[in-house]
């Protein structure tokens, strides 16, 4: 079938016409046009008469193939297992979320104890029909007895915080809104938590406004948002934000300062008590990530990469807080040190190994007990607790396993199973390996190979490479039924460890930020360039994929590159890097992108966004840009502006298709109904652009 059939259309580029307008900006003496700014006013009607287009030509190309309800069926089917997380407990009560496969979100549960089973406390599916409320943060007292959670709507960063009591089930009154960002911690005795929030935002600007001015505030149990204390604010920089913590002793109140994206941080600090006293100034100023971690008294334990660029942990004296006083407890190692947990006596240390985890054990001194035996090559989370526990749970998941749920006695050194999934196929089918391979520059770069076990790759096979490459974000082995459906379907799946995450450390990262940006997508090409040469698949049947800056990188590479990809998947991108930081929390992201008003960084940014440099008369891949209409963290004129484009330049018969999802956002708290309904969307694309037959795994 004609992609002009398909959509129902006299050519393949009878595409809906997009607003435009004569809009020039100029930058440092450069002038830029931007043909597409009125699709940044999502609600005028010229915009919402585009989306509704757009959506009915991507729907009907969808209509139009065969496999997709198969595909459909299939992730429903491996969708529908058992998901748990790992309990914590306060106050002698464990929290955990439950999902008993396909609902919308997952349900927070409370026990008092794991041999029985415990009771929904909080079921967010009850709070909408469609599903698109997420429980986004929460809380629990020291105590166990008041829940502080925090509540988006269709996929937005704002939140609603609110206050239940444990026992009853039953919310107070209290109320808290226009928090984005923030945690929220108890006072020792429960009356109440800190946390932060941003100014109301003018009405209708909320999914749109640049977010500046964030406060931190106390809120008294029982009284009005009004009357919340105003704790910690910085009227000189509006990009600064603080993250409340209370000691868990209840001896100190923290303020963590940051003013972007990076890990670079400025400690403030008070006697928890002392109400009226300023916080005062601890360690750093924004040049080093200065994590906290617990305290013994004054001394105060932080993971930092000050003189470490892959982690270690330190101690602090409060009123010693000069470096020549610090106290090295677990000092810099070849693996990239990710968090340290305090749980009873004892320190566990989650470390990178290559992009996979490796768990370390230490006393308070820093002296190595032992390392937590893992079930193979994947990602370890949880190991939370405090000074008083006696155990601790961490989950374990990979490329063809499900997150699996262990216990671990701290007397003992044992783990144990808690929670396993009962799962529609079986993950022995399925192997991972780890390669290495050299980027433009000489770079070696890890890639993780996913595949049904006995494939035999040559340039027929179908591939799919996933990248990030930002913001100090590592990506770790991690289970999705999408990608299994793929390898089903006879696919590979590859995951590149690019510059820019945080898999080798700070410095890893900083290789790929800024004036350095462009080692990120050298690194996926030549990532795409070694799977062809080495006999894995061929440009016919290679796509990529990425979402957020990954939806950046897919634009970045299929705009310097397109004759190297079968299909693109750029999702939720950040795609036009000059205006990038004036939608909402875009601003913070300077540090990773630079900016436009940099006379320095422009050009740079020019020479690689991908809106800017899509060339009219080019064959591009086939295309499908997702993103959605509450997106209020990546803007989503920045995919209407690129998908525009893109279908104006496009010179062969390629489809550009736009999925505009509605009621959701950037893709936290995301149902699990429209998760697979994308995710059936993409798949049906890849097969069918990619030609792959399609093979029943039932």
């Amino acid at each position: 079938m004609s992609v002009a059939t398909a959509f129902g259309l006299e050519n393949p580029r009878s595409y809906p016409k997009a607003p435009t307008s004569n809009t020039t900006d100029e930058y440092h003496g450069t002038q830029v046009a931007d043909l597409y700014r009125p699709l940044e006013e999502l609600d005028s009607e010229p915009t919402r008469a585009w989306v509704e287009a757009e959506n009915a030509i991507t729907e009907s190309y969808f209509q139009d193939i065969p496999q997709r309800t198969a595909l459909k069926d299939r992730l429903t089917a491996l969708w529908d297992y058992e998901k748990y997380s790992a309990p914590s407990k306060e106050g002698g009560r464990y929290f955990y979320s439950y999902n008993s496969g396909l609902q919308n979100q997952s349900v927070l549960y409370s026990a008092l104890n794991l041999e029985q089973a415990g009771r929904p406390l909080l079921d967010p599916n009850l709070l909408s029909k469609d599903g698109t409320v997420a429980l986004s943060g929460l809380s629990v007292s020291k105590d166990g007895r008041k829940l502080a959670y925090s509540l988006a709507e269709a996929g937005s960063d704002w939140t609603t915080w609110r206050v239940r009591d444990v026992e009853s089930g039953t919310d107070q009154a209290d109320e808290i809104r226009w928090s984005k960002f923030s945690d929220a911690d108890w006072t020792p005795d429960g009356s109440g938590f800190f946390y932060g929030r941003f100014p109301e935002p003018q009405p209708g600007s909320d999914l749109k406004a640049a977010n500046f001015f964030q406060k931190v505030y106390f809120h008294n149990l029982g009284t009005p948002q009004a009357e919340d204390t105003l704790i910690w604010k910085d009227d000189a920089h509006k990009e600064w934000r603080a993250n409340p913590t209370v000691t868990d002793d209840g001896t100190y109140l923290l303020l963590t300062l940051g003013q972007g994206t990076n890990h670079k941080y400025r400690v403030l600090w008070r006697p928890f008590d002392k109400h009226e006293q300023e916080p005062v100034h601890l360690v750093g100023d924004f040049d080093h990530d200065f994590s906290f971690i617990d305290n013994d008294g004054p001394w105060f334990y932080f993971k930092t990469d000050q003189d470490a660029s892959r982690g270690k942990l330190i101690a602090i004296h409060i009123h010693h807080p000069e470096p020549s006083a610090w106290k090295v407890i677990i000092p810099e190692t070849p693996e990239t040190l990710v968090s340290v947990s305090r749980v009873g006596n004892q320190l566990f240390a989650n470390y990178l190994k290559d992009a996979h985890s490796l768990i370390r054990v230490f006393d308070l001194e820093g002296k190595h007990l032992r390392e937590l035996e893992l079930p193979g090559l994947g990602t370890a989370g949880g190991l939370r607790g405090d000074r008083e526990s006696t155990e601790t749970f961490y989950s374990f998941a990979s490329y063809a396993r499900p997150s699996t749920i262990y216990r671990y006695d701290l007397a003992t050194a044992k783990s144990t199973l808690w929670k396993a999934p009962t799962l529609g196929f079986n993950p022995d089918a399925y192997e991972t390996e780890q390669v290495f391979y050299n980027s433009k520059d000489g770079t070696r770069i890890p890639l993780f190979l996913t595949y049904k076990k006995g494939l035999k790759p040559s340039a027929s096979t179908p591939c799919l490479l996933y990248g990030y490459g930002g913001f100090n974000i590592s990506l770790t082995p991690a289970f999705s039924p999408t990608n299994l459906v793929w390898m089903e379907q006879g696919g590979v799946y590859a995951v590149a460890n690019l510059r820019g995450g945080g898999e080798y450390g700070e410095s890893w990262h900083q290789a790929g930020t800024k004036l350095n940006k462009q080692n990120v997508f050298d690194d996926f090409i030549a990532a795409a360039e070694w799977l062809i040469a080495n006999g894995w698949t061929s440009t016919p049947k290679l796509a990529i994929e990425g979402r957020s800056n990954g939806g950046l990188l897919v634009g970045a590479c299929m705009t310097q590159r397109p004759d190297l990809f079968g299909a693109t998947l750029p999702g939720v991108g950040v795609l036009d890097m000059l205006r990038f930081h004036t939608f909402t929390i875009g601003w913070a992201w300077i540090d990773d992108y630079g900016s436009s008003a940099n006379a320095d960084q422009f050009p740079a940014l020019l020479k690689y966004s991908p809106l800017h440099n899509v060339k009219p008369g080019t064959c591009y891949p086939p295309t499908l840009v997702t993103t959605a209409d509450h997106d209020d963290r990546v803007y989503p004129a920045h995919s209407f502006k690129f998908a525009a484009a893109l279908q104006a330049a496009q010179a062969c018969p390629n489809p550009v298709l736009i999925r505009i999802e509605t009621r959701a956002g950037h893709g936290a708290g995301k149902p699990t109904a429209k998760i697979i309904e994308e995710a059936a969307d993409k798949l049906a694309f890849l097969l069918h652009e990619l030609k792959v037959p399609q093979q029943d795994n039932k």
